[in-house]
């Protein structure tokens, strides 16, 4: 299935929302942080932060809560938990983020750069 036929799916939605909302409350982000990084309005993110949330997401929102997805999942496995929900807010001296912090960046720079950073990170897992 393509991202395009998941993203006007509302089962894939509702899962990809749900997961979504955990990984932002886990990562303590700000409800503008949450909504600028799945690319919605804050009001969209309130509205897609309930439970039985109803519309539709497009697929590069789809594609950005993949990608989010991608590096919770990453992060979870290669650190410690105090360090995998607190690095997406932490200055980063990595190659990727030259002393910024990774939530501005891929804000910033979006969808491309989030997928950068998913691959950086699943790098890293397989000791690369």
């Amino acid at each position: 299935m393509t991202a395009a036929h998941l993203s006007q799916n509302s089962r894939a939605t509702a899962v990809a929302l749900k997961a979504y909302r955990n990984i932002a409350d886990n990562w303590a982000l700000s409800a503008l942080q949450a909504a600028a990084l799945a690319d919605m309005s804050p009001g969209k993110w309130r509205g897609a932060r309930r439970p039985n949330y109803r519309g539709r997401i497009n697929v590069d929102q789809m594609l950005r809560l993949s990608a989010l997805i991608g590096i919770y999942r990453s992060l979870e496995l290669y650190f410690d938990t105090p360090i995998a929900r607190s690095w997406i807010l932490l200055p980063n001296q990595g190659p990727l983020f030259a002393g910024d912090k990774p939530v501005e960046r891929m804000i910033d720079r979006g969808l491309p750069y989030m997928l950068n950073v998913r691959h950086y990170l699943e790098d890293r897992l397989e000791g690369y």
